[in-house]
């Protein structure tokens, strides 16, 4: 029996290593019989052209669309002014905001009225000499009537002395309205320089306004982007943000000229009613810089791609052999981490994930395609 103890540890350890021979050639066999692919693994979308419309930015600061030093138009002591004339204070056109003392021009303009009576009560005496003189003439002979006859030059004077004295009174009415001083528009108070007692003359500036009715933002437009605006800029829509706030907005006008030193050109938008006086509307302030988007053109049959797949004005395609293919496209715009590019390339496989040292007519292995092009973000088409 103990002879059994030595023998059957050996069978155990051949029966085990036989085994192990058996594997090891049925691992080799496999192996000779399939080769190894060494051919890249790349992912592949299929390009379709697209109309995208651009959409443009800026940024600039909200200002006021006119501002005015209100000067008093007439000479006098100031009796009240507005409560809201104060700065920061807000007014409505025609409201007023200060008056001046009225008697002087109360009394002119009763001197005024006064002399136009005494000049029609003349032109009136005139006119009826004149009638008489002219009853008269028709008795005598005709080389004896003259003008001054019959009364022409008197009748005349007494019709400039009326026009004058009609002047005077537009003239006294005019000063006497101007006693009482006015908002020209809605209107933010800048400033105010007058109190009540003080005395002011013609030329006095009382105070600086700001229109509240509109507002303007001047914004630069980079020279890279000025072939995308459209052909009539003026009154496209556009969006003005500023704190968090969207606020609706349209594009005014052009200013027409490029900056030397930028080489930018320049646009002015409009807000209506900016403090929001008419509307009701949260205020926005002058003096907040802002960006503003807007439209631009749309561009006609175009790819969006990411931007590491475009290498010197190249792409990398795959040919229907499974081979790459480099193809050189134009570049259209930037935007964000895409280009937007052009070529005859509608339809083609575009190679997603090139090899590190890709070759034209290198094979490669596809594992993964799809029918479109996904972006990160969603694409704006046109119509």
């Amino acid at each position: 029996m103990q002879w059994k103890k030595v023998i059957i540890p050996f069978v155990v350890l051949a029966i085990g290593y036989a085994g192990m021979e058996v594997i090891a050639s049925v691992g080799n066999e496999k192996s000779e019989n399939q080769p190894i692919d060494t051919r890249p693994v790349v992912s592949v979308q299929q390009l379709e052209a697209i109309d995208y419309t651009v959409s443009l930015s800026s940024y600039g600061e909200i200002i006021p669309l006119e501002s005015t030093n209100l000067a008093a138009q007439v000479s006098g002591e100031v009796i009240s002014w507005n409560e809201n004339f104060v700065p920061g204070g807000l007014v409505k056109r025609g409201e007023v905001l200060f008056t001046i003392e009225k008697d002087a021009y109360e009394a002119a303009l009763l001197q005024a009225q006064a002399n136009l009576s005494s000049a029609q009560a003349q032109l009136i005496q005139e006119q009826a000499q004149a009638e008489v003189a002219q009853r008269e003439a028709q008795s005598m002979p005709q080389n004896r009537v003259t003008d001054l006859y019959l009364r022409k030059p008197q009748v005349m004077s007494a019709q400039a002395a009326v026009k004058s004295a009609e002047a005077q009174i537009r003239i006294a009415q005019r000063d006497l309205n101007n006693c009482v001083v006015r908002a020209p528009y809605d209107a933010l108070i800048i400033n105010r320089e007058i109190g009540t007692g003080d005395f002011v003359t013609t030329g006095t500036i009382a105070a600086t306004l700001n229109n509240v009715e509109s507002a303007e933002i001047n914004f630069p437009v980079a020279s890279f982007d000025q072939h995308l605006l459209p052909t009539n800029i003026a009154g496209s829509p556009a969006v003005v943000t500023v704190n968090n706030r969207s606020i609706k907005a349209f594009i005014h006008r052009d200013l027409g000229v490029v900056d030397q030193a930028t080489r930018m050109t320049h646009l002015v938008a409009r807000i209506d009613d900016p403090y929001g006086m008419r509307s009701g509307k949260p205020l926005v302030k002058y003096g907040n810089y802002a960006n503003i988007t807007f439209t631009g053109k749309t561009l006609k049959n175009v790819f969006r791609v990411p931007q590491e797949l475009v290498n010197n004005g190249q792409i990398w395609l795959l040919d229907e052999n499974t081979e790459l293919k480099s193809k050189t496209i134009e570049v259209v715009r930037e935007e964000g981490a895409y280009f937007f590019i052009r070529g005859d390339i509608d339809g083609a496989n575009l190679v997603m994930t090139p090899p590190d040292y890709p070759l034209d007519g290198m094979k490669v292995k596809v594992i993964s395609s799809d029918k479109h092009l996904v972006a990160a973000t969603p694409v704006n088409q046109g119509n």
